[in-house]
């Protein structure tokens, strides 16, 4: 069993692409807990799903212990839990440094702070972490080293000398890295083996042979096979089936002790058994309390998944399930739809988040999906004095009966070239955005604030700034409150029937621009019939927009190579009725792309 003292527990956080799962990677190699010819099949060794290697994102938390002789001659556990950088899988971050002493902040040689870089280091000190700061890409020609330090030691209030430069990539001055964690950063506190168990889920994955495997943080007491286990939220009982360490694959040990972080096979089978933020002790010698866990994930976007073949359903509803054990921070519930009938209406963090998780679906579920546009959820306060939080447009009750729409509004901040300033004040305004205040960071780069609507933001905000800023800019963005504004409904009717899943939210002065924008996409995405569609937007009962998708036709004068004009107008007139009983009769098969046309009606 290891010393507490000789215990740290640390993460590494940065802004997205700032070299956090590189660094990972050669603190692995020089520990010795991974051989320098695995990295051959696999870079960032930690982040270990396809998409993950694809878009060179973190989307999950992932653990590992390393060992590492430092100077002083003393051998050290070092847990290192890797974290997620984009804003999105910030609710990941969170958790994680709540296992955590100390923190790692990654900061790019070449960029220097950024937006994701400054939120991620006021969640590490708002968990009282000891910060070390690492610029990385020192190598690089275009690597501006001094300026980056000279912006830390300004930012956190530190010594340069206590800003450290390394290249992850070259493998350059990793070995001071792992020195400072182990001067710097404090030991576990009250680590008491023998006080009863206590220990902190901060994340979970399934596993279809030994159920919930749920990564800990054990704070007192000690566990191991043989512990009778109370999840103390949920109140469930089970005995673990093995108990490990991460190095980084599941290792099993004896047993975790107080100061450790390892995983629990718990041999649960249901979501709802074990749930991240729950506090594990012993079922005989139960603790008074459960540690304080993490504020449940809000999610902010939403947006319904339907399976593709209607027979499909409760595959989705189990591959949902277990996904969900895998992304805490997903939320679903079934819903029906006229047009696509029965299917669920999720919750993500973010549009990435919603992407991400839609991606797994299919990848690691081998689900086909039907997905429809992105949505907010808005505060409806009728004219009874009831309020209501509705997540799709379809559920916004009759205008008569409300009293006032309300919906969330972000406050955004941008780091920026001050070059791009008058492009992103565009940016905002068009997004019905308000402008509060700029910061100077320094003579290149301003901080922008903003506040703006949620529904505004979730379609393409981000992908606009990167392109009127050249990729400069980066983005960060909070809740800030729900405000009521004069929005409505705008119904998209396909052959005259409304199409639930198609109708959106708008403000009343957007409501004909979007409403034409969209039907318009829509008409490029339906395909032709044998008969004409019309393709409607209305705002309560009025029309304010419409096209016709226009009929296929089938030559019925080609045999007519002669004869009276009577007999061409005799088969046309034929034709016509025809198509005209066909279109009181017939159904348009609406495409998966019709549904997602609404991301694209601000492209024109």
């Amino acid at each position: 069993m290891v010393d507490s003292s000789h215990i740290r527990n640390f993460s590494i956080i940065a802004h997205i692409d700032h070299g956090k799962s590189t660094l990972a990677d050669r603190l692995l190699e020089l520990t010795g807990t991974v051989e320098s010819r695995d990295f051959s099949d696999q870079s960032q060794l930690l982040d270990s799903m396809d998409l993950e290697q694809e878009k060179g994102v973190t989307i999950k938390a992932s653990a590992v212990q390393m060992t590492w002789t430092a100077s002083d001659g003393q051998t050290y556990e070092l847990n290192l839990i890797d974290t997620p950088g984009h804003v999105d899988f910030g609710y990941e971050v969170s958790r994680a440094l709540a296992a955590c002493e100390g923190a790692l902040l990654v900061v790019d040689a070449t960029q220097g702070v950024e937006a994701q870089t400054l939120a991620n280091l006021y969640l590490a000190l708002e968990n009282d972490l000891e910060i070390v700061p690492v610029v990385n890409k020192m190598d690089l020609p275009t690597a501006d080293v001094d300026g980056t330090v000279d912006e830390i030691s300004d930012l956190l209030g530190v010594p340069k000398s206590d800003v450290l430069t390394v290249s992850a990539k070259e493998g350059t001055n990793i070995d001071a890295v792992l020195e400072a964690v182990v001067a710097r950063m404090p030991a576990p506190d009250t680590a008491d083996v023998t006080a009863p168990l206590q220990a902190l889920v901060f994340d979970s994955h399934y596993d279809p042979y030994k159920g919930v495997i749920a990564y800990v943080r054990v704070y007192q007491g000690r566990v191991d096979q043989k512990t009778p286990l109370l999840m103390m939220i949920t109140g469930a009982k089970t005995e673990p089936i093995e108990v490990g360490v991460f190095r980084p694959a599941m290792t099993p040990v004896p047993g975790l002790a107080a100061g450790e972080v390892g995983y629990i096979a718990t041999g649960l089978k249901s979501v709802r058994e074990a749930r991240v933020g729950d506090t594990v002790t012993e079922l005989r010698r139960p603790v008074a309390a459960p540690l304080t866990g993490y504020n449940p994930a809000k999610p902010m976007v939403f947006a319904s998944l339907y399976p593709s073949d209607a027979d499909d359903y409760e595959d989705l509803r189990d591959a949902l399930s277990k996904l969900q054990l895998n992304d805490a921070a997903l939320t679903f519930e079934p819903e029906t739809s006229q047009a696509l009938q029965f299917g669920f209406r999720c919750g993500f963090l973010g549009l990435f988040h919603m992407v991400i998780a839609q991606e797994r679906l299919e990848r690691e579920y081998g689900q086909d999906l039907v997905v429809t546009a992105p949505s907010v959820a808005y505060e409806v306060l009728l004219t009874s004095g009831e309020e209501l939080e509705i997540h799709r447009p379809a559920d916004l009750p009759d205008p008569a009966l409300i009293a006032e729409v309300r919906e969330p509004w972000m406050k955004v901040q941008v780091i920026t070239p001050t070059d791009y300033m008058g492009p992103l004040m565009e940016i905002f305004r068009r997004k019905r955005g308000s402008f509060l205040l700029t910061e100077t960071l320094d003579t290149r780069r301003v901080l922008l604030t903003f506040e703006v609507p949620l529904a505004e933001m979730v379609i393409d905000l981000h992908d606009r700034i990167k392109s009127a800023t050249r990729g400069y800019a980066s983005m960060d963005y909070a809740f800030e409150a729900y405000r009521a504004d004069d929005l409505v409904k705008v119904d998209v009717l396909v052959n005259q029937e409304p199409v639930d899943a198609l109708a959106i939210i708008v403000h009343r002065e957007q409501a004909y621009e979007k409403g034409s924008a969209l039907i318009r996409k829509m008409k490029e995405a339906i395909p032709r019939q044998l008969f004409e569609v019309p393709i409607q937007a209305a705002v309560g009962g009025k029309i304010v927009a419409r096209v016709n998708v226009k009929a296929l036709r089938k030559d019925v004068l080609a045999k007519c190579y002669g004869g009276d004009v009577t007999r061409k107008r005799k088969l046309l007139e034929k034709q016509k009725a025809g198509k005209k009983r066909m279109k009181q009769l017939g159904n348009v098969m609406i495409p998966q792309e019709a549904f997602l046309a609404i991301l694209r009606i601000d492209e024109d």
